[in-house]
């Protein structure tokens, strides 16, 4: 399976109020949410998400849209995220899902 989303963080963002003053950035942990969000929707995953491995490469800052592409490779799901006003890689990575936590 694969798949994209496009999504825009609003210029007036809360979480970049603080992160960092005069030079305001999307934390790391938002981003993440906005691609498990992506990939598995609104219903999420049910808690069964590992993050295998991720890199950030170019700060997302409000106002940016981005595209979260994705694609299945066996029992790992690899996601890119592109800053679309700059066509810059942002972040990349790979996840799983515990299909079976019990």
């Amino acid at each position: 399976m694969a798949g994209s989303f496009e999504l825009r963080f609003s210029p007036d963002h809360p979480t970049a109020a603080g992160h960092f003053p005069g030079r305001p950035i999307i934390p790391g942990a938002l981003l993440l949410d906005a691609v498990r969000h992506a990939i598995f929707g609104p219903a999420g995953d049910a808690g069964g998400c590992k993050m295998r491995s991720v890199k950030f490469l170019h700060p997302v800052r409000p106002g940016d849209a981005m595209r979260i592409d994705w694609r299945e490779a066996g029992d790992e799901t690899h996601f890119e995220c592109t800053i679309l006003e700059i066509q810059k890689i942002a972040l990349t990575g790979s996840l799983s899902v515990d299909r079976d936590p019990g």
